[in-house]
C-alpha cells in the first residue's frame, strides 16, 4: 500500500477518535475537591496531584498519623502525566537498567535493589487499601525490531541476569509465540515483578487513601506564589494562602514554583493511540495471552500493552511545543497521530482495519538524567522532586520517599547515593532549545530508514547528555 493510502487510512482510522486519555475518560472518575478558601497551615505541603505528590501524602501519614498535610493540584488529580502514560510497571527507579548503568554504574547494585523493594511496597500498599486498578502481572518484554535491535537486547540480557532478574532471552520463533508481529525478531522477558495497571485507577486510590488517613485534598488550586516567611514558607493561590513548614514540589514537566526548575528540565510530549476493543477473534490473530507491557527497540521506540478491555494501547512519537507548551491545541487534532498509527499498521498489519478510540499527548519531563532528581530552595525548606520520563508509575513512590527524607531530613541509606545529591545538566534556553528539539525529533523520527546526517547529529546530541536513542 502506497504512503498516501496509508495516510488516508490512518485518517479515516482517527475520524471518530476523542483527543483525551482513555484512562481519564471514565464515569469512575471521581468528584473533585473543592478549592482552597481561606487561611491554612500545614506540617507539610504537597504541590501536585500526580503520582509523586499523592505517593507522597501516602507514605508521609502512614510514617506519621498526626502529621498535618496539606495537597494542593492545579486542576483535578492526575489529569497531568499521571493520568496518561501506558503504566508499564518495573523495578527500574533510575528509567531502566542500561540507563542506571549509564548514570550510576557504582551504585548499581544498591539501585536494584532498592527497585525491588519498592515495587514489592507498591505491590503491598494496592493489596493492603483495596485499590481496584486493573492490575496484571504479565511481565515486561522488549522485543527487537530489526537485527541491530537482536544485539540491542543480548546486551540487555546481560544486565538483566546480572541483576538477578527472572529474564528470558527468546528467539524469533519464540518471541512470535508470545505476540504475533512480522517486525520482531527476538525478545527479553522480564517475567517478574512487572506488569501493568490502569494508571487514572491508581491515582484515585490513591486520593481515596490519602484522604481517609487525614491529607486535606484541594483541587483547583495551583499554586501562584512562594515565599520564606517565619520559619517556614507561606505558599500563595488564588483563593487563600497556606503557610508550611515544609513543602514538596511535585510538578514534573509542568515544573511550578521556581523558572530555575526549567533550566533543567524540558516538557517533551509523548503520543498515545489506544484501539476500539479487539474481538475474540482479533486476538487470537494477535496472540499476546501473557499480556506482557511492551517496548521495541527501534531509534524512536513504540511501546505497547493491553487494557482490561483488550484494547491496545500504542505510543511513542515524541514532540516538543516552544516555550515549554503543556497542552498544545495541535495535540488535540489528528495529524500528529497518523505516523503513530503508520507505525501500528507494521507493527499489527493483520488488524488495519480497527478504529481508534482515544488519542492523546502528555508531558514528560525530560532532562539529561531522564530519572528523578531533585532541586533545594528556601534554605531546603521547599523541594522540587521530578524529571520522570518513563517507568515512572512506580518509579515515583521511590522518588517521593527520598524526597520526604530529604525535606525532614532523615538519615536514610539512599541519600548517600550519587542521585540523591547530584543534578541532571542543564539544557539551554528558548529559541535554541525548539530549534534543537525539532532537528533532534525529525531525526530520531527518520533515522533508521535514511541515516545520513542523522547519525552525526544525534551522537552529538547523545555527547551533551541526552541519551536519545536509550532503549
Amino acid at each position: 500500500m502506497c504512503d498516501q493510502q496509508t495516510q488516508a487510512q490512518a485518517l479515516e482510522a482517527l475520524r471518530d477518535t476523542t483527543f483525551f486519555p482513555y484512562w481519564l475518560d471514565s464515569p469512575q472518575r471521581p468528584a473533585e475537591e473543592p478549592s482552597l478558601r481561606g487561611e491554612a497551615h500545614c506540617s507539610l505541603l504537597i504541590v501536585g496531584g500526580g503520582f509523586t505528590g499523592l505517593w507522597a501524602a501516602v507514605q508521609a501519614k502512614e510514617a506519621d498519623p498526626q502529621r498535618q498535610v496539606i495537597l494542593i493540584e492545579a486542576n483535578s488529580i492526575a489529569i497531568g502525566a499521571s493520568g496518561r502514560p501506558a503504566a508499564i510497571l518495573s523495578t527500574s527507579v533510575m528509567h531502566g537498567l542500561a540507563n542506571a548503568q549509564r548514570l550510576f554504574p557504582e551504585d548499581m547494585e544498591s539501585l536494584e535493589q532498592l527497585g525491588k523493594e519498592n515495587l514489592d511496597g507498591f505491590r503491598e500498599t494496592i493489596e493492603r487499601y483495596g485499590i481496584d486498578c486493573d492490575l496484571e502481572w504479565g511481565g515486561e518484554l522488549t522485543v527487537a525490531v530489526g537485527e541491530e535491535g537482536v544485539e540491542d537486547i543480548a546486551r540487555e540480557y546481560k544486565l538483566y541476569r546480572r541483576y538477578g532478574h527472572d529474564a528470558h532471552l527468546l528467539d524469533r520463533g519464540a518471541v512470535q509465540k508470545e505476540i504475533h508481529s512480522p517486525l520482531f525478531n527476538g525478545g527479553l522477558w522480564s517475567k517478574k515483578r512487572s506488569g501493568t495497571v490502569h494508571p487514572a485507577k491508581l491515582a484515585w486510590g490513591l486520593k481515596r487513601v490519602a484522604r481517609e488517613l487525614g491529607v486535606k485534598i484541594f483541587e483547583n488550586t495551583p499554586m501562584l506564589r512562594n515565599r520564606k516567611k517565619g520559619g517556614g514558607i507561606q505558599v500563595e493561590t488564588p483563593g487563600g494562602t497556606i503557610q508550611a513548614d515544609r513543602v514538596l514540589l511535585a510538578t514534573n514537566a509542568f515544573a511550578q514554583g521556581s523558572k530555575k526548575i526549567r533550566k533543567r528540565v524540558a516538557a517533551i510530549r509523548d503520543r498515545i493511540i489506544v484501539t476500539e476493543p479487539l474481538t475474540p477473534e482479533q486476538m487470537e490473530l494477535v496472540g499476546w495471552q501473557n499480556r506482557q507491557g511492551i517496548y521495541d527497540t527501534r531509534t524512536q521506540l513504540n511501546y505497547m500493552r493491553l487494557t482490561a478491555d483488550n484494547r491496545i494501547l500504542f505510543g511513542g512519537r515524541l514532540g516538543y511545543f516552544f516555550g515549554n507548551n503543556t497542552d498544545p491545541e495541535e495535540d488535540k487534532t489528528a495529524a500528529p497521530y497518523v505516523r503513530l498509527v503508520e507505525n501500528f499498521y507494521r507493527t499489527f498489519p493483520m488488524l488495519r482495519d480497527i478504529k481508534f478510540s482515544h488519542a492523546w499527548s502528555g508531558p514528560i519531563a525530560l532532562t539529561t538524567r531522564m530519572a528523578v532528581h531533585y532541586q533545594h530552595y528556601h534554605g531546603g525548606r521547599m523541594l522540587y522532586a521530578g524529571g520522570y520520563s518513563g517507568f515512572g508509575v512506580t518509579a515515583t513512590r521511590f522518588g517521593a520517599r527520598v524526597a520526604l527524607a530529604i525535606l525532614d531530613d532523615s538519615n536514610v541509606p539512599e541519600r548517600k547515593l550519587k542521585f540523591a545529591s547530584s543534578q541532571p545538566s542543564y539544557i539551554p534556553p528558548e529559541p535554541f532549545r525548539w530549534l534543537g528539539a525539532k532537528i533532534t525529533m525529525y531525526a530520531l523520527d527518520t533515522l533508521d530508514e535514511k541515516r545520513g546526517w542523522r547519525v552525526p547529529w544525534v551522537r552529538m546530541v547523545e555527547r551533551m547528555g541526552f541519551p536519545v536513542t536509550q532503549k
